[in-house]
Formats: C-alpha cells, sequence, structure tokens
C-alpha cells in the first residue's frame, strides 16, 4: 500500500497551489512532456488521445456544416503577411521567421505561421472568380508557431495543434451567418462532450481578434475562478479580400469584394479540461472524450478464470462500444486503482472470485468515488448509463462553480477585493469607452472577457465613469 499511497502524495494539493497542481497532473497523467526547446512540448500517446478524440468529434461537426479540409504550407512569406497592415501588427512580437534555406539566405524571409489568413487569402484570390464559387468553407488542422515568452503545457505553447476555419461568401449577411454557426458549434462541443459550461459573447474592440471587425468567444471558468477563452469566432467583413484583391462577378455581373470569417479551437482545451474537472487524485475525463471510458482490472488475478472473465467484461464493453481496456499487470490492485484515478478514467469495473460466483461486477466512479454492484448481464447497459450520468455531473458542477462565483460590482475596487480574495467573473454595465476598460485593468486587474450574447436590457452605470449605459460585460483574470 505505500506505493498506492505515493502515486497520489506525489501530486500538490489543487487548492493548496494550483499551478504546482495542474503541472503535476499533467506529468503524472502521462499527457505531456518537455523538450530542450522552451515552450515546445511533446504530446505523449495518451495526451494526443485525448487531441485525436477532441479532433474526431469536431471535425464530424464541421463535415455535417459544409466545410471541406485543406492543408496549406508552413511558411509565409514577409511580403505577404505585410498585405493587411492590422493583422500583421498584431502578430509580429510573436513570429518565428526562417531566413536562411540550406546554405543560401532568403531574400524574402518566410514566417513560420502564426495562422493563415494570409495563406489563405492568397490562395482564394487564385480560385475565386464567380459568385458559383462560393461560399468556399475551409478547415485546416495543424500545429502553428507563436514565439511566447512564457509557456504553460497546453495553455501557452510557442507550437500548438489547432484547427483554423476560413470561409468565404458572397455577402456580409451569409459570413455573420457562418460566424455565429461556429461559435454556437463550439459552444454545444464544450457544454455537450467536455462538460465545461460556457458564456458566449463578443469581445470589446481592444480584445478582438487582428484584422477582425468583430470577434465572438466562448469563456470558461476554471476551478480557481480565473476565464479560459475556450474558441473565438471572427467576423472579417471584406477588409482582407480588399487587401488582397479578391473580387468575384456577382449575378448582376458586377465586380463585388467577397466577406470572410475565421474561427479556431486549440490544445488549449485539453488544459480547459484538467482545469474544470481535475481534482487532488489527479485527472478526471469527460466520458465521452476519455480515451479509454471504462477500465477492467481482475482482482485476484492469479485465481482460476479470473483473468478471462476480466477479459470478457472488456470484450463485451468495447463490442457495445464503450472504448475499455483490461490491465492484467502484476501491479496490485490497489496500484492499479491509483494510477487509473490519476487518468481520469470515468468508469473502473472490478471482478473476482466471489464476483463470478454471484454473476456480478464492482462499478467505481471517477467523478464521486462511489461504487456499485451490477449484475454481469447488465453490465453494458449500466455501464451506458453512468458515462451519461458522469457526464452530468461533472457539467452540473462545473456550473455551479461559476455560478458561485460570478459577482455583481459596482465599482474597480469591489472588483480588486474580489480578484486579490477567491477570485471570480466579475458582471457590470459598461459604457463602451476605452479608456473605462483600460482603467479596469489598472484598478482592478481584471480584462474584459466578453459582452454575453444574452443582454439583460436593463440600464445601469459604468463602475469607471459612473455614466449610465445598458450593455452587459465579463471581467476576469485570464490564462
Amino acid at each position: 500500500m505505500a506505493q498506492d499511497k505515493r502515486q497520489v502524495d506525489a501530486i500538490t494539493a489543487r487548492d493548496v497551489d494550483f499551478a504546482q497542481w495542474y503541472t503535476d497532473v499533467c506529468k503524472k497523467a502521462e499527457l505531456i512532456d518537455y523538450t530542450s526547446v522552451k515552450g515546445m512540448f511533446i504530446y505523449r500517446p495518451y495526451g494526443y488521445a485525448l487531441w485525436e478524440n477532441i479532433q474526431a468529434e469536431l471535425d464530424r461537426r464541421f463535415k455535417a456544416t459544409g466545410h471541406e479540409n485543406v492543408y496549406l504550407p508552413v511558411l509565409i512569406p514577409e511580403s505577404l503577411l505585410q498585405k493587411e497592415k492590422d493583422h500583421v501588427e498584431g502578430f509580429a512580437p510573436e513570429c518565428a521567421w526562417v531566413t536562411v534555406g540550406g546554405s543560401e539566405k532568403l531574400e524574402d524571409r518566410c514566417a513560420i505561421r502564426p495562422t493563415s489568413e494570409t495563406l489563405f487569402c492568397e490562395h482564394y484570390a487564385n480560385i475565386i472568380h464567380s459568385w458559383r464559387d462560393l461560399p468556399k468553407l475551409y478547415n485546416q488542422w495543424c500545429s502553428v508557431l507563436r514565439w511566447e515568452k512564457t509557456s504553460r503545457p497546453f495553455l501557452r505553447h510557442r507550437e500548438f495543434l489547432w484547427q483554423e476555419g476560413h470561409t468565404m461568401h458572397a455577402t456580409a449577411e451569409e459570413a455573420r451567418e457562418e460566424t455565429m454557426q461556429m461559435l454556437n458549434i463550439y459552444a454545444d462541443f464544450m457544454e455537450n462532450v467536455l462538460a465545461m459550461p460556457v458564456i458566449k459573447g463578443r469581445k470589446t474592440d481592444k480584445e478582438k481578434f487582428n484584422g477582425a471587425e468583430e470577434t465572438y468567444t466562448v469563456e470558461c471558468m476554471m476551478h480557481d475562478h480565473k476565464a479560459l477563452q475556450a474558441g473565438t469566432s471572427h467576423y472579417f467583413g471584406d477588409g482582407f479580400a480588399k487587401a488582397f484583391d479578391i473580387t468575384f462577378t456577382g449575378k448582376d455581373n458586377q465586380p463585388h469584394y467577397p466577406h470572410q470569417t475565421s474561427w479556431g479551437v486549440s490544445t488549449r482545451m485539453i488544459g480547459g479540461i484538467i482545469m474544470t474537472h481535475g481534482d487532488d487524485n489527479g485527472l478526471v475525463l469527460p466520458p465521452r472524450i476519455a480515451p479509454t471510458q471504462a477500465v477492467v482490472i481482475p482482482v485476484a488475478a492469479h485465481k482460476p478464470g479470473v483473468l478471462e472473465a476480466a477479459a470478457s467484461l472488456r470484450d463485451r464493453l468495447n463490442a457495445a462500444g464503450v472504448r475499455s481496456k483490461m490491465d492484467d499487470s502484476d501491479n496490485s490492485p490497489g496500484w492499479k486503482f491509483a494510477e487509473y484515478e490519476m487518468k481520469g478514467v470515468p468508469v473502473r469495473v472490478e471482478i473476482g472470485p466471489k464476483d463470478m460466483e454471484k454473476e456480478q461486477c464492482v462499478i467505481a466512479r471517477r467523478d464521486t468515488g462511489e461504487k456499485i454492484t451490477v449484475a454481469l448481464a447488465e453490465l453494458e447497459s449500466a455501464v451506458k448509463a453512468l458515462l451519461d450520468h458522469i457526464h452530468d455531473n461533472l457539467y452540473a458542477m462545473a456550473l455551479k462553480n461559476r455560478e458561485d462565483n460570478t459577482f455583481d460590482i459596482q465599482t474597480p475596487e469591489e472588483a480588486k477585493a474580489i480578484v486579490e480574495g477567491k477570485g471570480g467573473f466579475l458582471r457590470s454595465k459598461w459604457c463602451g469607452s476605452l479608456e473605462c476598460e483600460l482603467a479596469m485593468k489598472e484598478r482592478a486587474g481584471v480584462s474584459s472577457r466578453c459582452m454575453p450574447l444574452v443582454q439583460s436590457g436593463t440600464e445601469g452605470t459604468c463602475p469607471v465613469c459612473g455614466r449610465k449605459c445598458t450593455t452587459d460585460i465579463y471581467w476576469g483574470v485570464a490564462y
């Protein structure tokens, strides 16, 4: 049992040092490893399996709405990047540059892509000529490179994995519909797959994407009451089209500029899963995204027939569509229990000689630790129902955390006191001025998170200037 205990003691308590707890979980659950280049991480098989499941779920949703996957180059010539002024200014500090190819100095140095708007625009200029060529609904799964000064596993890498959708439309109305459609797909995915409640909203002009007319976001609260921007969807209007001279002949036989969107989520969602659901025993994975949904543990595996019985349960679960594995290693059951708790496997199925005699098994929930006894004949239905219950419980706990830690504030000083205490989301009215937004950052230490899409419609006063206004806004400290 000493070995079992060390497995758990290796994790810093979540409420003692949240940042160290997070790093411990990333390492001990074997999600990620460090490399000799700062800010560049190795996705270990378990961590990458999470990304593969995220990718598969989202890719299915994208394709169901008519999107196609493409792949564009990793290098962007500086001359191309310079074509959209606001865009390049926003990304210039984070760009990594290739200046030499082989032994020759490049005449036009190339940025390793921090994002691909400019490459897509160059391509669209070549292939969009008529209204019949629209819409173009493209998505790319790739990695990008941004030379961040600080790094943290999953949350802030120099190189990270993501998807970036880039679409072109004949009208502003169609592009705006696309922008909101993708935001809603993200929100549905976060809530119904990752069990992470979201606030859908619009970013302020200060916080919007470089070159966008409007940026929309899904904001999530982590266990430590900080915010995570989990996904964004941008409406570009025709700004990029004009910069890259993308035109099409409309049904009226006149030239027009198309209207553009982009939208993306990244591996920072894995960080969100860890920080939303994890506990002092390690990772807690939402069942619908877990690489292993059920692990079968044979108890007294040396006894006749136990391994065969456990293998039969594993095979039955897999046949029923539950991602399952069996651990038949020579580690003790206690060590295995601690190991799979650490890795966040939603359901543990135990079977030993006594269970076999009674034609039953014991099932343990990762989220609550509760154990139930289930007849072997009811295994598949019981596990499937339990996985849904676990998802619902994880969502409910995360939602309660957000609701219990969202506060209405009247002044920056009130906001600062909350942030320096337990933290949380801060809700107020806002007059819309940049000066007041900057003052909230300076005086309270918070940034604007979003103006929620669902507005209350009531009148109040801006916490900084005191002017009457009606816009609801959320503030917080963000990752």
